[in-house]
Order: C-alpha cells, then sequence, then structure tokens
C-alpha cells in the first residue's frame, strides 16, 4: 500500500503494475482501463459523449459498471489537494461531485512517464451551465440559473469553501421542481476554512464575475447567446442576487419586543430560501426593542425533512413541493402523527403515482422531478376545472399530454448512453 494512500480517511490504495490507485472504494472495473494510454488518445469504446465545459486540462468520460466517471489528467499534487477537497466536501454534504480516485505512477508501453488522473462520478441529470448558455438560453430560464448559482456561492462561503474558479464550466446544474440546483465540478483551486473573511468572500465573488463575463463573451462571440442576454449583465446579475441572499442570511434586524411574529417570518422567509436556522441570537438594545440576527447553518432544509420522513433523496424546491402534498395529505386523513402520515403518504400516493408510469417513458424523469410537477399539473387542471380534479385524472393527463412528448433526459443527462464512435 502507498504510504500517502493510509493519509486519507477511508481510502485505500492498490497497485497494479506501474500503477497506483488511491481509492475510497476501488471499482474493479477501473483496472481494465488503458492507462498506459495519454487519456486524449483513448479509444471510443471507453467513451461516452457529454456536453462540457472549457477546462484546461484533457478529460474524458466513460462508463463503468452503470456510473458515468469523469477522468481529468492533471499534476499528482493537485489531484491529490482536489481529491482531498472534494472527499472533505461529500463529508458535510455540500452540492459537489463525488471523488472516486486518484491513478498515478502510470507508464506508456513505450517506458514513458504519464500525468496522474483524478476521477469524479459524474452527476446524473445534470449538465455545465456553459451547455445550457450554449443552446440559445431564454432570459425567463437565465434567471433561475443564476439564482441557483448565486444560492450555491452563498452556502459555499457560509460553509467556509474558497472556490477561486467559479465560471459556467465549472458549475453543475440539475432541474429542481421547476428551478434548478447549482453543483460545483472542480475544486482544484479551493480551500475549505473554519470561515471566510469579507474580503475572501469578495475575491472570490470577483473572479467568479470576470470568469462569467468571460465565457458569456466568448459564447456571444460563437453566436450562441440569446441576443436579449448581455455578458455584462449576466455577471452583475450572480453578484447581486448573491448580495441580495447573503444580507437577507445575515442581517440583524430590530423588532419590537412583542412582535414574535417578525422573527418568525423571517425564519420562514429562510426555510423557504432552503437555508435551516439553528438558532436565533437576541440581544436586547433601547426603546425596548430586541435585535435578531438567526444562524444560518446549512441549506437544505426541505430536503433533509423528506429524507427524513420518507427516505426520499431530493433537490430542494422538490422536496417542498412533495412535502407540501405530503402536509396536505396529513391534514385531509386527520393524522397526528407524523411519521404515521409519511408513511402512508410514500405507500398511497407517492409510489402508485411512479408505478403508474409505463415502463418505456421511465427514462423521461427522475421519480422525485416526475412527482412534482404532477403536482403542479394537477394545480393547473385544477384551477381550470375550479375544482380539485383528484390525482389519477392529473396522471393520466400529465402521462398523456405531457410526458409522452418529453426528451429522454436520462440519454441526454448521462444514463444509458452509447458510447462515442
Amino acid at each position: 500500500m502507498p504510504s500517502h494512500a493510509g493519509k486519507r480517511s477511508g481510502g485505500a490504495g492498490v497497485r497494479l503494475d506501474a500503477v497506483r490507485i488511491t481509492s475510497a472504494l476501488v471499482d474493479p472495473a477501473l483496472l481494465d482501463l488503458p492507462w498506459s494510454t495519454p487519456l486524449e488518445q483513448w479509444p471510443a469504446e471507453h467513451l461516452v459523449a457529454l456536453p462540457q465545459g472549457i477546462s484546461r486540462h484533457v478529460v474524458r468520460f466513460v462508463r463503468l459498471g452503470g456510473y458515468v466517471y469523469a477522468v481529468k489528467e492533471t499534476g499528482e499534487r493537485v489531484a491529490e489537494r482536489e481529491y482531498d477537497l472534494l472527499r472533505a466536501l461529500e463529508r458535510i454534504d455540500f452540492p459537489s461531485v463525488q471523488a472516486v480516485a486518484i491513478v498515478a505512477d502510470r507508464e506508456s508501453d513505450a517506458g514513458e512517464p504519464l500525468d496522474p488522473v483524478l476521477i469524479t462520478r459524474h452527476l446524473q441529470f445534470s449538465l455545465p451551465y456553459r451547455a445550457l448558455f450554449s443552446h440559445t438560453l431564454r432570459p425567463e430560464t437565465m434567471g433561475r440559473l443564476l439564482d441557483a448559482l448565486a444560492a450555491l456561492l452563498v452556502r459555499m462561503h457560509l460553509t467556509g469553501f474558497f472556490w477561486g474558479d467559479c465560471s459556467l464550466s465549472n458549475t453543475l446544474f440539475r432541474r429542481d421542481a421547476g428551478a434548478f440546483a447549482a453543483y460545483l465540478v472542480d475544486a482544484e483551486t479551493g480551500a475549505l476554512r473554519s470561515v471566510l473573511s469579507n474580503g475572501q468572500r469578495g475575491e472570490d465573488l470577483e473572479i467568479a464575475r470576470v470568469n462569467i463575463f468571460g465565457e458569456a463573451l466568448d459564447l456571444q462571440a460563437a453566436g450562441l447567446l440569446h441576443d436579449s442576454i448581455d455578458p455584462e449583465v449576466v455577471c452583475e446579475e450572480v453578484v447581486q442576487r448573491y448580495e441580495r441572499l447573503w444580507h437577507e442570511i445575515t442581517y440583524e434586524q430590530q423588532v419590537e419586543r412583542e412582535a414574535r411574529h417578525d422573527i418568525e417570518g423571517r425564519i420562514r422567509r429562510l426555510n423557504e430560501m432552503g437555508f435551516d436556522v439553528a438558532e436565533v441570537a437576541m440581544s436586547t438594545i433601547d426603546n425596548g426593542r430586541y435585535l435578531i440576527r438567526p444562524k444560518v447553518v446549512d441549506a437544505g432544509y426541505h430536503t433533509r425533512r423528506l429524507l427524513r420522513l420518507t427516505g426520499l433523496d431530493a433537490e430542494e424546491n422538490q422536496a417542498r413541493r412533495l412535502l407540501n402534498d405530503l402536509d396536505a395529505y396529513r391534514a385531509e386523513s386527520d393524522l397526528t402523527d407524523e411519521q404515521q402520515a409519511a408513511h402512508r403518504w410514500l405507500t398511497e400516493v407517492f409510489e402508485p403515482v411512479v408505478r403508474a408510469v409505463p415502463a418505456h417513458l421511465r427514462r423521461k424523469l427522475e421519480p422525485q422531478e416526475l412527482f412534482a410537477q404532477i403536482i403542479e399539473h394537477k394545480w393547473l387542471l385544477s384551477e381550470r376545472a375550479g375544482r380539485d380534479v383528484g390525482m389519477r385524472h392529473a396522471v393520466q393527463s400529465y402521462l398523456a399530454d405531457v410526458l409522452v412528448h418529453r426528451p429522454d433526459e436520462q440519454a441526454v443527462l448521462g444514463v444509458e448512453i452509447p458510447t462515442a464512435g
């Protein structure tokens, strides 16, 4: 076992001739890849074609054992540092790709040294921000993407993570019940600290602004940006949305002694944005008023509640919609026990809806997103009818009128992808 492998929590080193693999859990299929060949020369039978952003390194996508992995050639120290950072972010449940392994000590068939590679697991149902901007993005869609990117940066800085390279290429998006959720891809320039100073946050935000502006200009020059989208406006909007969200989370608020509803309203707004409040710091000031500041500990309030109650792992907006339906079911069923209501909702509502989708349509959307969209469809049908149309009718209508016309999203976004060739 290589000496440095033991320094990683849960890590293990595996030696295969001249190749050394460091991984939390070695996938035997990794051993079958052509490690003696430079990455840019890998044969097509090992690769899958996926959209990717600009990278300073050679990056290829491969499919092994039902998963798609990104393989990036880089320096060994850089790979080790990024591997450790991504593992640390995974332990705190930060939205980033998952580090899988480092492959070092590579040599060509002629005995020439080759660069080590870092392997990460591709995030299913995701695309780089740059790829979406490259598809003549509509202005209203851009607004939701920028909200997700600003929320990612805020969550990152609350965690104490300095990225140092935020860009349209280094950020992935996933659908989240009509909105988008953003994920970090490349962490090689990052640093995880206990807390970030205002100067460090400002520097990270400025790097993001410059990078996004540059990539948007590049897309504009290539004719890939919607005519109504101004690159300068795009990068400034990210900064402004970040600053508004950061203020809502961190500002000190003065309230009257009796105005408990103001405190509850503040916490509710934060919950609705997906941030959880661990405690509220209060101090007395003059004229019988309080100064309050909520301590936001993490994002994912609704995600964690849904997971705790049902075992379903969903994005934040998806979780909010599913929980709203669960709470309505609980009220209609007159069930006081939350856990009992959640179990019955899961078995009597959620699972039957998912099972109602014919097999040939199940590749369209993941189950949580499917259910969230059916809830929205049911609401629209009920509004038109002036009454509750019921779940059964809503499901059949959605399958026949909406889902059948959607593209096969799994095939587009990373699962069951045909090999290039």
